[in-house]
Order: structure tokens, then C-alpha cells, then sequence
């Protein structure tokens, strides 16, 4: 496991599209979301102790913001073939155990994870309703190795300044997380710069 920050991809940021299968059947499309206050776009993965330590919270911010008309898509980008508890498979399995209420997507040429520069997961990028990067930061400041409680304070507050339309804080923490898992050869430009 390298502990790997977010890239912090440049606030203002258009949101990349994609169009990606959906562990449960089907294919999910960035457009499918047009129209909404806000899209949380969040990489994440199976065995990653870091997302382990805060699937709960990622539940119930999906339970709780899809309420208030947010829009929320998990997508995995690790290298199944090396990670198979990555696999489809297993994210369908992860999706149901965590109790996951938005869709989750396999990225599996890692096209979506070099557009939007993610590099750990979690990692996370809000977009206002205009599709505008408005937050990619943090989820809370809990990690599994300190005693702080997840509370997903964060990513919480940009998301109810995004859908109350006042602006999000300027100053914002990197997430910290498991290295995505590139398959060989697939490294990005910017990876390790």
C-alpha cells in the first residue's frame, strides 16, 4: 500500500464525461446526470484499507445527498487482473455488503481515472451544477492509523454548500489514500511528477 495523496486537480476544472459499465448491469453515462445541483464523482476501490475505514460514511453521504437531489457515481479504476478483489465481481459484492446506493462503475482501460487525474482512493471531485470542479479534497480528517471518528465533515460541507448555492471554502485538503493501481505501461504522463 503507497499512501498517496489527490493530484488536486485546478478548481474551475469542466468535469470529464464518461461512459462506463455499472457493476449491476447497464452503462452509466456522465450525461445521465445533466441537470444536476451537483455530481459527486468518487474513485474508489475494494481492498484499499483506506476506503474500508470509511465505506459507512460513503453510504450514508450517497443515502443522504441522492435525497436532496445530488448526483453520486463511484467508479473503480484499479488493475483487476493484478487486484482481482477489484474485479467487477467483487464491486458488485462490495456495492450490496456496503449497502451503496449510487452506482458503481468499472474503469477498466483507466481512461476516466487519467482524465480526471485521480490518483488515490478514495478521491474525490464535486462538480457544481454548470459541471464546474468546485471541491476535490478530503473526505474528513480520520485515516486508519489515527483515532479521529469519520465524519465525512468535508466533503459534507461542500456538498451542502454546492446544493444551498453558496460557495464552497477555498482552502481544501488533499485526500489521502492507496495508490490507484495502473496497469503496466499505463502509468499517466503525470503520474510520479
Amino acid at each position: 500500500m503507497a499512501r498517496t495523496e489527490s493530484t488536486m486537480l485546478e478548481l474551475g476544472t469542466q468535469a470529464p464525461g464518461f461512459t462506463l459499465p455499472e457493476v449491476d448491469g447497464g452503462m452509466v453515462s456522465s450525461d445521465d446526470f445533466m441537470g444536476a445541483p451537483a455530481l459527486l464523482v468518487m474513485f474508489l476501490c475494494n481492498h484499499c484499507p483506506f476506503v474500508k475505514h470509511v465505506r459507512e460514511e460513503l453510504a450514508a453521504i450517497g443515502r443522504d445527498y441522492s435525497a436532496r437531489g445530488a448526483a453520486i457515481v463511484a467508479i473503480s479504476a484499479n488493475d483487476a487482473d493484478a487486484y482481482p478483489a477489484d474485479s467487477p465481481d467483487r464491486m458488485r459484492e462490495e456495492k450490496r455488503d456496503a449497502g451503496y446506493v449510487f452506482p458503481y462503475l468499472f474503469d477498466e482501460s483507466q481512461e476516466v481515472a487519467h482524465a480526471y487525474r485521480a490518483a488515490c482512493t478514495p478521491d474525490f471531485f464535486l462538480f457544481d451544477g454548470g459541471g464546474r470542479l468546485v471541491y476535490r479534497g478530503q473526505l474528513d480528517d480520520s485515516r486508519p492509523s489515527n483515532d479521529v471518528p469519520v465524519s465525512g465533515a468535508d466533503l459534507r460541507a461542500a456538498l451542502d454548500a454546492v446544493l444551498e448555492e453558496r460557495p464552497v471554502a477555498g482552502e481544501q485538503k488533499p485526500s489521502l489514500g492507496c495508490n490507484i493501481k495502473w496497469k503496466p505501461g499505463n502509468e499517466p504522463a503525470w503520474w510520479g511528477a
